[in-house]
């Protein structure tokens, strides 16, 4: 099994429910740990061919992300954590998301998961 972990991914969505968050676009950091089996073979031979591909899922996460509106920042994580565990080589996967500047006073709010199979 690997660790692998993608940080601050800073993207950018409609979230939440007041008026100027269905009007406006605002950034979203997410951070994602997925742990997934990598085939001996491919690491003895040093080449993809059955390796889990981070970059095919981040593309997803950022397709998933940019393209839909989200009320909820519970929803909008639920959806990336879904989506990584369609990938039957995941064992496990935490997603955690932070909406910076959701809160007067505090640089962010953030909502976290985690999955396991």
């Amino acid at each position: 099994m690997a660790l692998i972990r993608v940080k601050n991914l800073l993207l950018r969505t409609y979230i939440g429910f007041n008026p100027e968050e269905i009007a406006n676009m605002q950034d979203v950091v997410i951070n994602i740990e997925i742990e997934a089996d990598i085939p001996e073979e491919a690491l003895l031979a040093d080449e993809p061919d059955g390796i889990y591909n981070y970059k095919t899922t981040t593309k997803q996460i950022i397709g998933l992300v940019q393209e839909k509106r989200f009320k909820l920042l519970e929803v909008l994580t639920k959806n990336i954590l879904d989506l990584i565990m369609t990938d039957e080589r995941v064992s496990w996967a935490r997603v955690e998301v932070d909406k910076p500047h959701a809160l007067r006073f505090a640089e962010s709010v953030s909502f976290e998961m985690e999955a396991e199979r």
